[in-house]
């Protein structure tokens, strides 16, 4: 189905086709009665036939004329496979080799767009393109099905935290968060967390010491203020490590802290141990099953957020997302280190994937039944096709002029 304006063309084109062979009748008709008919059959004769032949001409490329299998018609769907294989090629050749990538990002200052992009929000031409941009995001994300792809970036996760030997890097970690002062937080925190537990535990505790106690504690009621004085103890006991940054027991917890982060990286046994806990941890179905549901939150999200660019821009996302596009705006540094990032990873994606690229733009337009391929060819064009149909019919009542003219002079 072409588009509207394109309809409209191709009825324009027609209806001018119509209207010469209409005024050509009637100039026929009146031939005998001024010489100046003779110019306009001339013109209309000529312009019916230009405007046939490349009616023909354009309808040969996408359709046999009139459902007559005539010999070099309905040329696309014919050969859509060459015109796949030359698609691909040209691609390849001219985009997908890693010195045409290199070249091609070595003028632009992807990173001065990325800014401009990021930090204005500007009407007319910018608004189309970015709702183009958008809308086939939108598409992108909604074709995808979201439990194969989360699958394949799961094992791609797991292949890569495999890899990666994580006993090291959380000692060091580790390491730096003690040095930083950056644990305290989490030891108060887990301070807190202990009051409470004790606290919602009382009965628990209660029970546990009057089982313990002897007979003639819990004959003489002693038991009770027993454990009345051990929980008085440890909530007192809480309070102070709370409160008191020099606490004894604060030490020792840093002291172990430290210990811990130190044999992260060079006790073999302790990594060894940690890379086991690694392994059963990838291997668990239950992992699988979070990561599915964090991937179809994130493709939502990511579909809302694009749906409704204006909200995102909104709020704390805004102004982060504006206050970088101004850093990349005005930072010749960053737009180097970004620009250098975006040319070598597109360098990278073409040396290693360009021809698995080039496999798949192929093999999807051979996949393409004949009335496809011809309709979103002709969907494209369309519109430019039908103006070389009425250029034929005027440029060929010109020349019919041109020629009766010279016909009389002469």
């Amino acid at each position: 189905m072409l588009p509207d304006r394109a309809r409209r063309m191709r009825t324009a084109a027609t209806l001018l086709l119509v209207a010469m062979a209409l005024l050509f009748i009637l100039a026929h008709t009146q031939r005998e009665v001024h010489p100046v008919w003779g110019y306009v059959r001339a013109f209309a004769e000529a312009g019916m036939i230009g405007g046939l032949a490349d009616w023909f001409a354009v309808t040969a490329l996408f359709r046999h004329p009139l459902g007559i299998p005539i010999p070099h018609t309905a040329i696309i769907p014919q050969n859509k496979d060459r015109i796949a294989e030359t698609m691909a090629g040209f691609l390849r050749r001219n985009f997908l080799t890693p010195h045409v990538v290199a070249r091609r990002l070595r003028d632009m200052n992807l990173a001065r767009a990325a800014g401009d992009f990021l930090a204005t929000r500007r009407e007319g031409e910018m608004s189309r393109i970015r709702s183009g941009i958008v809308q086939l995001f939108v598409d992108l994300l909604e074709s995808l099905d979201p439990e194969r792809l989360g699958s394949q970036v799961k094992a791609g996760l797991a292949r890569q935290v495999d890899k990666l030997e994580v006993s090291p890097l959380l000692g060091k970690m580790l390491d730096t968060a003690i040095a930083d002062r950056k644990h305290l937080p989490l030891m108060d925190g887990m301070i807190r967390w202990a009051g409470l537990t004790l606290e919602d535990n009382e009965d628990m505790v209660r029970e546990m010491i009057r089982q313990r106690a002897n007979a003639v504690l819990r004959w003489t009621g002693l038991d009770e203020k027993l454990s009345t004085s051990v929980l008085d103890g440890l909530y007192r006991l809480l309070a102070e490590i709370l409160v008191n940054p020099d606490h004894p027991l604060r030490g020792k917890v840093e002291e172990g802290l430290a210990k811990f982060a130190s044999d992260l990286q060079s006790d073999p046994a302790l990594r060894a141990k940690v890379e086991r806990a690694k392994a059963d941890l990838i291997a668990n179905p239950a992992l699988g099953e979070w990561w599915i549901g964090v991937w179809e939150r994130m493709r939502r999200g990511l579909i809302e957020l694009a749906r409704n660019p204006d909200k995102a821009m909104e709020g704390q996302l805004g102004s982060a997302l504006r206050e970088l596009g101004e850093k990349l705006q005005s930072d010749p540094v960053l737009q180097l280190q970004v620009n250098r990032l975006a040319r070598r990873t597109a360098v990278g994606i073409a040396q290693r994937h360009g021809e698995q690229i080039v496999r798949l733009v192929s093999e999807t337009v051979k996949r393409w039944d004949p009335q496809t391929i011809t309709d979103r060819i002709e969907n494209a064009v369309g519109r430019d096709l039908q103006f070389i149909r009425i250029n034929g019919t005027l440029v060929g009542g010109l020349a019919g002029i041109t020629i009766h003219a010279l016909i009389q002079l002469f």
